[in-house]
C-alpha cells in the first residue's frame, strides 16, 4: 500500500509540473471578412488575413496578457504605421497594450491553485466580436462576446471602427474607478446586456472571469459567431 502511494504521489507530482511548466498554445483566428492585424502582449503583432491562425505558444506563469485585434491598420516594410483600433504605439510588433476602443481577450496562466484565469473585457471598448474558449478537454466552458456592439453604440461613445468605453471618452472616477469604488452605469449596463459573460466595467468580476487548469490550450476568434 505504501508503495502504491509512493507512486501516485510521483505521477501526480509529475503531471502537476508538466501542467504548471508547459506553455500554453493560443490559436488565433481571423474569421472577419476583412483583414485584421492580430495583436498579443506577449507575443507581439501579425497581419492575418480571413481565415487565417497565428498559434501563439505563452510561457507558464504569464500574467497581465491580453490578446486582441487591430483594425484599419497601414505598416509600411520596417513594421511601422498606424490601426484605426486598437493601435500599439505605430509598430506591427506590439510590445505595449493596444488603444481604445478594443476588444479584449485578458489571461492570467498557472496562478491560485495552478489555474488560469481568463476573461473577455470590453472596459477598453469594442471593435470585433471575439470568441475566447479553451480547446483542451480538461476544460469546456468558455466565453463568448457576438453582439453587433458598434451599430448600437450610444451617441457619445462612438468612435472610428468601434465603440469607446465610457472611461475613454469622459475621464472620470465612476467611470474609470480610479479610487476603487465604483458601480455599474447606464453605458456599463448596454455592453453588458449585449455580452453578459464580458467586463462591462472594472469591478465587474463576478459573471466575468472564468478559470482552466493550468496547461488548457485556447484559441481566440475575431469576428466569431
Amino acid at each position: 500500500m505504501r508503495l502504491l502511494m509512493i507512486k501516485i504521489l510521483y505521477i501526480l507530482s509529475i503531471t502537476y509540473f508538466f501542467a504548471s511548466t508547459h506553455a500554453a498554445r493560443f490559436d488565433i483566428t481571423n474569421s472577419c471578412p476583412f483583414v485584421v492585424w492580430a495583436a498579443a502582449v506577449p507575443g507581439g503583432g501579425r497581419r492575418l488575413n480571413p481565415g487565417q491562425t497565428w498559434a501563439l505558444d505563452v510561457s507558464p506563469g504569464t500574467k497581465a496578457a491580453r490578446i486582441w485585434a487591430r483594425t484599419g491598420c497601414s505598416f509600411d516594410g520596417a513594421g511601422r504605421g498606424r490601426c484605426q483600433t486598437g493601435d500599439c504605439g505605430g509598430v506591427l510588433e506590439c510590445r505595449g497594450y493596444g488603444q481604445s476602443p478594443n476588444t479584449l481577450a485578458e489571461y492570467a496562466l498557472n496562478q491560485y491553485n495552478n489555474l488560469d484565469f481568463f476573461d473577455i473585457s470590453l472596459v477598453d471598448g469594442f471593435n470585433v466580436r471575439m470568441d475566447f474558449s479553451p480547446t483542451s478537454p480538461q476544460c469546456t466552458r468558455g466565453v463568448k462576446c457576438v453582439a453587433n456592439i458598434n451599430n448600437g453604440c450610444p451617441v457619445q461613445l462612438k468612435a472610428p471602427g468601434g465603440c469607446n468605453n465610457p472611461c475613454t471618452v469622459f475621464k472620470t472616477d465612476q467611470y474609470c474607478c480610479n479610487s476603487g469604488n465604483c458601480g455599474p452605469t447606464d453605458y456599463s449596463r448596454f455592453f453588458k446586456a449585449r455580452c453578459p459573460d464580458a467586463y462591462s466595467y472594472p469591478k465587474d468580476d463576478q459573471t466575468s472571469t472564468f478559470t482552466c487548469p493550468g496547461g488548457t490550450n485556447y484559441k481566440v476568434v475575431f469576428c466569431a459567431n
